[in-house]
């Protein structure tokens, strides 16, 4: 069973947006260009028909994407400010030898915020899940290594 992830009310509009305009614009302009292109002809040797072909794959691939994120999204209000890392939460933390500032929620949502997103499926995202400002956890790395994260202020996301 998927895990629902957080989404704030913007993000989740924004992929409502793109999924809508995938279906219902970008869709049929493809369906109409796979027309044309078979109209001129030998279909093996027809690059705009194979242009096309691959262009609805793509489209076709991120509209699959956009419908299980918005399934499995849980859109939620901005969080309780506790202290306490959740979905929602901006992070400010020291990892490693590194000073990082980040929102933990649904990357795909977020691409045009100035903070990293970070999802709470990543395994920083799950090192850091329950903790609370001032506390210190290990972070295993995707490369095996172990970093110390000190959290350092845990703000809801103000989007």
């Amino acid at each position: 069973m998927t895990e629902k992830r957080w989404i704030d009310q913007g993000s989740y509009d924004k992929l409502q947006a793109e999924l809508k305009f995938l279906t219902e614009e970008k869709r049929p302009e493809i369906v109409r260009k796979i027309d044309e292109a078979r109209q001129d002809g030998d279909l093996k040797e027809n690059g705009a028909y194979h242009a096309a072909r691959d262009e609805q794959a793509m489209n076709e691939t991120r509209i699959q994407q956009l419908e299980e994120l918005l399934k499995n999204c849980e859109v939620g209000e901005v969080p309780e400010d506790d202290g306490v890392v959740a979905p929602g939460m901006v992070v400010k933390a020291k990892v490693g030898p590194r000073q990082m500032e980040f929102l933990l929620g649904l990357r795909e949502a977020n691409d045009d915020i100035a903070l990293e997103v970070y999802s709470p499926e990543a395994p920083l995202g799950k090192a850091l899940l329950g903790a609370k400002e001032g506390d210190t956890v290990d972070y295993a790395t995707p490369s095996g290594k172990t970093l110390k994260v000190k959290i350092e202020s845990v703000k809801p996301y103000q989007g």
